[in-house]
Protein backbone atom coordinates (compact mmCIF):
# COMPACT_ATOMS: atom_id res chain seq x y z
CA UNK A 1 0.00 0.00 0.00
CA UNK A 2 1.04 3.38 -1.02
CA UNK A 3 -0.22 6.66 1.08
CA UNK A 4 -0.49 9.85 -1.07
CA UNK A 5 1.26 13.13 1.42
CA UNK A 6 2.01 15.32 -1.17
CA UNK A 7 1.20 16.00 -5.26
CA UNK A 8 0.90 18.02 -7.77
CA UNK A 9 -0.28 18.11 -11.69
CA UNK A 10 -2.14 16.04 -13.30
CA UNK A 11 -2.19 12.54 -11.09
CA UNK A 12 -3.87 9.52 -12.12
CA UNK A 13 -4.91 5.88 -11.42
CA UNK A 14 -4.49 4.63 -15.36
CA UNK A 15 -4.49 1.11 -17.21
CA UNK A 16 -4.19 0.20 -20.34
CA UNK A 17 -7.69 2.08 -21.17
CA UNK A 18 -10.93 1.07 -21.77
CA UNK A 19 -11.92 -1.26 -24.38
CA UNK A 20 -15.38 -2.23 -25.89
CA UNK A 21 -17.25 1.05 -25.01
CA UNK A 22 -16.29 3.74 -27.53
CA UNK A 23 -19.34 2.97 -29.32
CA UNK A 24 -21.29 4.35 -26.60
CA UNK A 25 -19.44 7.50 -26.78
CA UNK A 26 -16.71 6.29 -23.84
CA UNK A 27 -13.40 7.63 -24.36
CA UNK A 28 -11.06 4.90 -24.28
CA UNK A 29 -8.33 7.05 -21.64
CA UNK A 30 -5.26 5.07 -20.23
CA UNK A 31 -1.47 6.43 -20.48
CA UNK A 32 -0.37 9.42 -22.81
CA UNK A 33 2.94 7.83 -22.87
CA UNK A 34 2.03 3.83 -23.47
CA UNK A 35 5.48 2.83 -23.68
CA UNK A 36 6.44 3.86 -20.72
CA UNK A 37 2.96 2.46 -18.86
CA UNK A 38 4.06 -0.71 -20.01
CA UNK A 39 7.63 -0.52 -19.19
CA UNK A 40 7.03 -0.19 -15.81
CA UNK A 41 4.65 -2.70 -15.09
CA UNK A 42 7.09 -5.28 -16.70
CA UNK A 43 9.88 -4.04 -14.73
CA UNK A 44 7.92 -5.00 -11.46
CA UNK A 45 6.25 -8.18 -13.02
CA UNK A 46 2.95 -7.26 -13.74
CA UNK A 47 0.80 -8.09 -16.22
CA UNK A 48 0.32 -5.34 -19.22
CA UNK A 49 -3.52 -4.24 -17.71
CA UNK A 50 -2.19 -3.73 -14.34
CA UNK A 51 -3.15 -0.13 -12.85
CA UNK A 52 -0.23 2.44 -12.21
CA UNK A 53 0.37 6.17 -11.66
CA UNK A 54 0.44 8.21 -14.15
CA UNK A 55 2.26 12.10 -13.21
CA UNK A 56 2.40 14.97 -15.74
CA UNK A 57 3.39 18.17 -15.27
CA UNK A 58 3.65 17.82 -11.51
CA UNK A 59 5.29 15.73 -8.77
CA UNK A 60 4.24 12.70 -6.01
CA UNK A 61 5.67 12.17 -2.72
CA UNK A 62 4.75 8.86 -1.55
CA UNK A 63 5.31 6.86 1.36
CA UNK A 64 4.43 2.94 1.73
CA UNK A 65 2.80 1.23 4.24
CA UNK A 66 4.32 -1.97 3.80
CA UNK A 67 7.30 -3.82 2.09
CA UNK A 68 6.76 -3.14 -2.09
CA UNK A 69 8.78 -3.05 -5.46
CA UNK A 70 8.23 -0.38 -7.45
CA UNK A 71 9.28 0.57 -11.07
CA UNK A 72 9.35 4.78 -12.34
CA UNK A 73 9.40 5.03 -16.12
CA UNK A 74 8.67 7.85 -18.86
CA UNK A 75 10.64 11.48 -19.46
CA UNK A 76 10.89 14.46 -16.84
CA UNK A 77 11.11 13.12 -13.82
CA UNK A 78 13.35 11.91 -11.22
CA UNK A 79 12.52 8.96 -8.41
CA UNK A 80 14.24 9.04 -5.35
CA UNK A 81 13.63 6.45 -2.34
CA UNK A 82 14.53 7.36 1.20
CA UNK A 83 17.59 8.73 1.39
CA UNK A 84 18.82 7.39 -2.32
CA UNK A 85 18.43 8.24 -5.67
CA UNK A 86 17.36 5.91 -8.56
CA UNK A 87 17.20 5.97 -12.30
CA UNK A 88 13.86 5.44 -13.65
CA UNK A 89 13.37 2.21 -15.90
CA UNK A 90 14.77 0.51 -13.38
CA UNK A 91 12.98 -1.37 -10.22
CA UNK A 92 13.43 -1.25 -6.38
CA UNK A 93 12.67 -2.35 -2.91
CA UNK A 94 11.09 -0.11 -0.72
CA UNK A 95 10.57 -0.81 3.12
CA UNK A 96 7.42 0.07 4.60
CA UNK A 97 7.84 3.41 6.17
CA UNK A 98 10.40 4.94 3.64
CA UNK A 99 9.06 7.75 1.03
CA UNK A 100 9.13 7.47 -2.43
CA UNK A 101 9.19 10.68 -4.64
CA UNK A 102 8.85 11.15 -8.51
CA UNK A 103 10.14 14.96 -9.12
CA UNK A 104 10.08 17.16 -12.40
CA UNK A 105 13.65 17.21 -13.79
CA UNK A 106 14.06 18.35 -17.33
CA UNK A 107 12.54 17.87 -20.88
CA UNK A 108 9.42 15.44 -20.20
CA UNK A 109 5.78 15.54 -19.70
CA UNK A 110 4.53 11.87 -18.23
CA UNK A 111 6.01 9.89 -15.57
CA UNK A 112 4.61 6.51 -14.09
CA UNK A 113 5.12 4.95 -11.15
CA UNK A 114 4.24 1.19 -11.05
CA UNK A 115 3.94 -1.04 -8.26
CA UNK A 116 4.51 -5.25 -7.92
CA UNK A 117 1.16 -6.30 -7.74
CA UNK A 118 -0.77 -3.33 -9.73
CA UNK A 119 -3.22 -0.82 -7.89
CA UNK A 120 -6.03 -2.25 -6.64
CA UNK A 121 -9.24 -0.10 -7.32
CA UNK A 122 -12.68 -0.97 -8.53
CA UNK A 123 -13.21 -0.91 -12.15
CA UNK A 124 -15.55 0.70 -14.26
CA UNK A 125 -16.59 -0.14 -17.48
CA UNK A 126 -14.04 -2.92 -17.16
CA UNK A 127 -11.17 -0.68 -16.61
CA UNK A 128 -9.11 1.14 -13.83
CA UNK A 129 -8.38 4.23 -16.15
CA UNK A 130 -9.39 7.66 -14.58
CA UNK A 131 -11.45 9.84 -17.17
CA UNK A 132 -11.24 13.08 -15.40
CA UNK A 133 -14.42 14.56 -17.87
CA UNK A 134 -16.23 12.25 -17.05
CA UNK A 135 -15.71 11.69 -13.39
CA UNK A 136 -15.52 8.07 -13.21
CA UNK A 137 -12.68 5.25 -12.92
CA UNK A 138 -9.42 5.37 -10.71
CA UNK A 139 -10.43 6.90 -7.34
CA UNK A 140 -13.94 8.49 -8.16
CA UNK A 141 -12.96 9.77 -11.27
CA UNK A 142 -10.60 12.43 -9.76
CA UNK A 143 -6.66 13.64 -9.52
CA UNK A 144 -4.95 11.64 -6.63
CA UNK A 145 -4.75 14.08 -3.53
CA UNK A 146 -3.37 14.21 -0.05
CA UNK A 147 -4.02 11.30 2.35
CA UNK A 148 -5.32 8.92 -0.29
CA UNK A 149 -4.62 4.98 0.41
CA UNK A 150 -3.53 3.27 -2.60
CA UNK A 151 -4.13 -0.48 -1.82
CA UNK A 152 -1.39 -3.08 -3.86
CA UNK A 153 -2.25 -6.65 -5.33
CA UNK A 154 -0.54 -9.68 -4.59
CA UNK A 155 3.15 -9.25 -6.74
CA UNK A 156 3.68 -12.35 -9.29
CA UNK A 157 6.77 -13.13 -7.28
CA UNK A 158 8.63 -12.42 -4.61
CA UNK A 159 9.93 -8.88 -3.94
CA UNK A 160 13.55 -10.16 -3.93
CA UNK A 161 12.74 -11.59 -7.69
CA UNK A 162 11.36 -8.20 -8.67
CA UNK A 163 14.16 -5.96 -7.29
CA UNK A 164 16.88 -4.34 -9.15
CA UNK A 165 15.96 -5.37 -12.89
CA UNK A 166 16.01 -2.72 -15.29
CA UNK A 167 15.30 -1.44 -19.19
CA UNK A 168 18.71 -1.71 -21.09
CA UNK A 169 19.56 1.72 -22.28
CA UNK A 170 19.16 0.10 -26.17
CA UNK A 171 15.81 -0.22 -25.46
CA UNK A 172 14.19 2.86 -24.31
CA UNK A 173 12.62 5.39 -26.31
CA UNK A 174 14.92 8.05 -27.76
CA UNK A 175 12.67 11.34 -25.60
CA UNK A 176 13.92 14.65 -27.10
CA UNK A 177 12.73 18.04 -27.57
CA UNK A 178 11.31 19.19 -31.24
CA UNK A 179 10.79 15.54 -32.60
CA UNK A 180 9.91 14.39 -35.79
CA UNK A 181 6.93 11.71 -35.75
CA UNK A 182 5.97 9.60 -38.48
CA UNK A 183 2.35 9.88 -39.54
CA UNK A 184 -0.36 7.79 -41.83
CA UNK A 185 -2.14 10.99 -44.69
CA UNK A 186 -5.85 10.24 -44.22
CA UNK A 187 -8.22 9.50 -43.79
CA UNK A 188 -9.86 12.91 -45.25
CA UNK A 189 -6.27 13.81 -47.50
CA UNK A 190 -8.53 14.57 -50.25
CA UNK A 191 -9.77 17.20 -48.42
CA UNK A 192 -6.45 19.62 -48.50
CA UNK A 193 -4.99 20.31 -51.57
CA UNK A 194 -0.94 19.46 -52.61
CA UNK A 195 0.23 22.66 -51.14
CA UNK A 196 -1.34 22.38 -47.73
CA UNK A 197 -0.14 18.86 -47.41
CA UNK A 198 3.34 19.71 -48.37
CA UNK A 199 3.27 22.17 -45.55
CA UNK A 200 1.93 20.26 -43.42
CA UNK A 201 5.14 17.62 -43.42
CA UNK A 202 7.48 20.25 -43.83
CA UNK A 203 6.61 22.75 -41.12
CA UNK A 204 7.17 22.99 -37.40
CA UNK A 205 4.50 22.96 -35.16
CA UNK A 206 4.38 24.24 -31.52
CA UNK A 207 2.38 22.47 -28.63
CA UNK A 208 0.30 24.79 -27.45
CA UNK A 209 -0.66 25.61 -23.59
CA UNK A 210 -4.35 24.81 -24.10
CA UNK A 211 -3.31 21.46 -24.69
CA UNK A 212 -4.57 18.48 -22.41
CA UNK A 213 -5.22 14.55 -22.03
CA UNK A 214 -7.83 14.99 -24.66
CA UNK A 215 -5.93 16.92 -27.53
CA UNK A 216 -2.19 18.36 -28.58
CA UNK A 217 -3.11 21.83 -29.93
CA UNK A 218 -0.71 22.62 -32.27
CA UNK A 219 0.66 26.05 -33.47
CA UNK A 220 1.94 26.55 -36.87
CA UNK A 221 1.03 27.34 -40.58
CA UNK A 222 -2.01 27.54 -41.20
CA UNK A 223 -3.90 24.23 -43.07
CA UNK A 224 -7.12 25.22 -45.15
CA UNK A 225 -9.66 22.27 -45.93
CA UNK A 226 -10.80 22.50 -49.39
CA UNK A 227 -15.29 23.13 -48.80
CA UNK A 228 -14.55 23.71 -45.32
CA UNK A 229 -14.08 22.41 -41.90
CA UNK A 230 -16.71 20.53 -41.17
CA UNK A 231 -18.15 17.05 -42.14
CA UNK A 232 -20.43 14.71 -40.67
CA UNK A 233 -19.21 13.17 -37.15
CA UNK A 234 -17.37 10.32 -37.57
CA UNK A 235 -14.75 7.21 -35.57
CA UNK A 236 -12.13 8.59 -33.93
CA UNK A 237 -9.19 7.54 -32.08
CA UNK A 238 -5.70 8.54 -30.28
CA UNK A 239 -3.66 9.86 -32.74
CA UNK A 240 -6.25 11.25 -35.29
CA UNK A 241 -4.99 15.27 -36.50
CA UNK A 242 -7.89 17.31 -37.16
CA UNK A 243 -8.01 20.50 -38.95
CA UNK A 244 -10.68 22.65 -37.75
CA UNK A 245 -11.74 26.04 -39.03
CA UNK A 246 -8.71 27.96 -37.75
CA UNK A 247 -6.51 25.84 -40.03
CA UNK A 248 -4.58 24.65 -36.57
CA UNK A 249 -4.04 20.85 -36.38
CA UNK A 250 -5.07 19.34 -32.89
CA UNK A 251 -3.44 15.92 -32.08
CA UNK A 252 -5.88 13.69 -30.60
CA UNK A 253 -4.69 12.12 -27.32
CA UNK A 254 -5.59 9.47 -24.42
CA UNK A 255 -9.02 11.20 -23.78
CA UNK A 256 -10.17 12.11 -26.73
CA UNK A 257 -13.82 12.09 -28.26
CA UNK A 258 -15.09 9.12 -29.80
CA UNK A 259 -16.17 10.94 -32.90
CA UNK A 260 -15.28 14.46 -34.23
CA UNK A 261 -16.75 16.51 -37.47
CA UNK A 262 -13.54 18.16 -38.53
CA UNK A 263 -11.40 16.82 -41.35
CA UNK A 264 -8.61 14.05 -40.18
CA UNK A 265 -5.11 14.91 -42.55
CA UNK A 266 -3.24 12.47 -40.79
CA UNK A 267 -3.28 10.14 -38.15
CA UNK A 268 0.17 9.74 -35.98
CA UNK A 269 1.78 6.08 -35.77
CA UNK A 270 1.05 4.13 -32.56
CA UNK A 271 5.03 3.80 -32.15
CA UNK A 272 5.55 7.81 -32.11
CA UNK A 273 2.31 8.72 -29.68
CA UNK A 274 5.12 8.66 -27.04
CA UNK A 275 7.71 10.85 -28.70
CA UNK A 276 4.43 13.75 -29.13
CA UNK A 277 3.14 13.27 -25.60
CA UNK A 278 6.39 13.73 -24.01
CA UNK A 279 6.34 16.92 -25.60
CA UNK A 280 5.76 19.92 -23.07
CA UNK A 281 3.39 22.40 -24.39
CA UNK A 282 4.67 26.09 -24.86
CA UNK A 283 7.78 25.11 -25.18
CA UNK A 284 8.14 22.21 -27.64
CA UNK A 285 8.13 21.91 -31.39
CA UNK A 286 6.87 18.77 -33.69
CA UNK A 287 7.53 18.12 -37.41
CA UNK A 288 5.51 15.03 -39.04
CA UNK A 289 7.04 12.71 -41.58
CA UNK A 290 5.01 10.45 -43.76
CA UNK A 291 4.84 6.71 -43.60
CA UNK A 292 2.99 3.78 -44.88
CA UNK A 293 1.03 1.39 -42.81
CA UNK A 294 3.10 -1.75 -43.02
CA UNK A 295 6.46 0.27 -42.06
CA UNK A 296 4.02 1.97 -39.18
CA UNK A 297 3.31 -1.55 -37.94
CA UNK A 298 6.85 -2.69 -37.98
CA UNK A 299 7.96 0.03 -35.90
CA UNK A 300 4.89 -1.02 -33.15
CA UNK A 301 5.73 -4.63 -33.00
CA UNK A 302 9.93 -3.68 -32.87
CA UNK A 303 9.06 -1.31 -29.85
CA UNK A 304 6.90 -4.04 -28.24
CA UNK A 305 9.69 -6.31 -28.64
CA UNK A 306 11.85 -4.18 -26.76
CA UNK A 307 10.02 -4.20 -23.58
CA UNK A 308 9.20 -7.56 -23.66
CA UNK A 309 12.94 -8.82 -24.39
CA UNK A 310 14.96 -5.51 -23.20
CA UNK A 311 14.23 -6.21 -19.34
CA UNK A 312 16.75 -7.91 -17.28
CA UNK A 313 18.60 -8.41 -13.91
CA UNK A 314 21.03 -5.46 -12.86
CA UNK A 315 24.09 -7.62 -12.79
CA UNK A 316 23.08 -8.12 -16.06
CA UNK A 317 23.75 -5.25 -17.60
Amino acid sequence: MLEVLDVSGLATIQDVGRTGWRRFGVPASGPMDSFAFHAANRLVGNLPNAAAIEIGAGEIELTALQDCVIAAAGAGFSLSVYIWDFPLWDSCFVRAGWKIRLRRNGFGMWGYLAVAGGIEVEPVLDSRSTYLRGNFGGLDGRLLQVGDVLRGGKPSRSLDELAARTLIQDARPVYRENPIVDVILGPQKDRFDEESIRTFLSSSYKVSLSSDRMGYRLEGPRLSPMGGADLTSEGMTMGAIQVPADGQPIAMMADCATAGGYPKIASVVSADLPLLAQCTPGKDSVRFRETTVETAQEKYRALMRKIKNGVVESNET
